[in-house]
């Protein structure tokens, strides 16, 4: 269909974009198609009162903190549009052949009738977004008037034809998205009144009543959680839903939630990363949303943890090719390379700044290791309370016998397998609480058993430039208590 005239033949009848979205998510909740592919976690909590607003046909908010898939959220909800529509050729707004509400629309289908050209848009060019900043105008959102045309059309300034629509009318019988809407000057937000309730827009003092169909969508963070402004409470009050996200409530959830977005490439992903590493990944932003030294209000978003793994991987991908290796797999070690993503990813309190975004980032992963291990191996503190004996003591033993190795980030898969192995007891351990698994799975989990000990301070760990120290934990303690007081001593002398 071209034209105005096969249109009407076809029976084609109009609706509004919210009556869209309703009808073609009735049909989909009727098939138990919930829609909205790729959102995890959401499943009982999000989507239910998204759908609920949608059937309602109301504007929507999308409240919470960064990094809850809000704008990933709206971008989908394009999913519910038709895949195609019908609208006038030419027209800015993309007109409805049906139901213009343009000058240009309506006179040219004054002129041309059934005859009127006819295109159809797809339902991907039926979605904008703007992010809110404090230099975004009205001009930018609703339009100004442009001289010019007034000029060379002789047109007088309260004429529709002289104005230039911003990205509201552009999206009429659209998606309009505003991100971090707090951010948006008051004054700038006042402007969004009469477009949500009366359909008005008003520029340059000339009232131009424009019939627009726009489904607008808003996100922002909790007001109390943001120094940078608020919503105004009258836009508030207008937007008829609002809807609180979150972060994942599960280590599970949050593994699918990086695996599906984490970006590997087809070599990377032949590198074994074992569930252990996985689910080290998630518990450190598990332990980031709880830590005292980062700003709750802020919040972890969820692209630390898609960064970290992206970030683990490449470093153990980096030691293989060094090493000349074919092949790798994910060693505890290579949560070295996870520090820079962790650090451009949370906002410090003033206790986090004095311990400095990298020791932050070491204390988060040892939480990390810490909480993990209780799940993967018996809890040293009650092993030390065992009436059958302390599985962990002959490795303690050894360490307390003046022993030390180093697990260094550049080692060879035999040199790192030689480290682990000199430790008495250590591979024996291993082998008797999960004697099925692999090889490198093994050599992980020895490595992993002495991380653990060491964060339970059985053993000491070192940092070193470019890995660990693993020695006995008294010795350690000594020698640091002799710096100190050699440092006493420079001090006084």
């Amino acid at each position: 269909m071209t034209t105005l005239g096969e249109l009407k033949k076809s029976g084609y009848k109009s609706r509004s974009i919210k009556e869209e979205l309703r009808e073609n998510l009735i049909k989909r909740l009727k098939s138990k198609d919930l829609g909205f592919e790729g959102i995890i976690g959401f499943e009982d909590t999000v989507l239910p009162d998204l759908q609920t607003a949608i059937l309602s046909r109301h504007n929507i908010l999308l409240l919470g903190l960064r990094g809850q898939a809000k704008t990933r959220i709206a971008r989908l909800m394009v999913n519910l549009l038709d895949e195609y529509v019908p609208y006038i050729v030419g027209s800015d707004l993309y007109d409805d052949p049906l139901n213009p509400i343009s000058w240009f629309g309506k006179h040219t289908i004054e002129t041309m009738g059934d005859d009127t050209p006819i295109a159809w848009l797809h339902r991907n060019d039926r979605y904008t977004e703007k992010l809110a900043t404090p230099d975004v105008t009205v001009a930018d959102l609703i339009g100004d008037v442009d001289p010019i045309k007034a000029a060379t059309q002789k047109l007088n300034y309260s004429d529709e034809r002289v104005i230039h629509f911003g990205l509201i009318p552009r999206a009429h019988r659209s998606i309009f998205v505003i991100n971090e809407l707090p951010d948006l000057q008051a004054r700038i937000q006042v402007a969004l009144f009469n477009i949500l309730q009366e359909k008005d827009i008003q520029i340059r003092g000339f009232k131009l009543r424009l019939p627009l169909d726009v489904q607008f969508v808003f996100t922002a963070n909790p007001e109390d959680y943001t120094n940078r402004g608020s919503i105004v409470t009258p836009l508030k009050d207008r937007i008829e839903s609002q809807i609180l996200t979150h972060y994942p409530k599960s280590v599970e959830i949050s593994r699918k939630i990086t695996q599906q977005e984490a970006a590997l490439t087809d070599e990377q992903r032949l590198i074994e990363a074992d569930g252990l590493v996985k689910d080290l990944i998630e518990q450190i932003a598990f332990e980031a949303r709880n830590s005292e030294y980062i700003d709750k209000k802020s919040g972890v978003s969820a692209r630390l943890t898609i960064s970290a793994y992206e970030n683990l991987i490449s470093h153990a991908e980096r030691r293989m090719l060094l090493n000349d290796e074919k092949s790798t797999f994910v060693r505890i070690t290579d949560f070295l390379g996870v520090i820079p993503a962790i650090t451009g990813k949370i906002e410090l309190v003033y206790e986090g700044e004095l311990e400095g975004p990298a020791k932050v980032a070491n204390i988060l992963i040892g939480k990390a290791i810490r909480t993990l291990l209780a799940t993967y191996f018996p809890d040293p503190e009650k092993m030390k309370k065992s009436k059958t004996g302390n599985l962990y003591a002959e490795i303690i033993n050894w360490f307390s016998a003046g022993n030390t190795i180093h697990i260094l980030d550049h080692l060879t898969q035999k040199e790192y397998e030689k480290q682990l192995n000199s430790v008495p007891g250590l591979k024996d351990l291993v082998k008797k609480i999960h004697p099925s698994l692999s090889k490198n799975q093994h050599l992980l989990l020895m490595e992993f058993v002495l991380h653990g000990l060491a964060e339970f301070s059985l053993i000491s760990k070192g940092f070193l430039e470019t890995g660990f120290e693993f020695k006995d934990m008294f010795n350690s303690l000594f020698t640091a208590e002799f710096e100190d007081d050699e440092e006493d001593y420079d001090d006084n002398y």
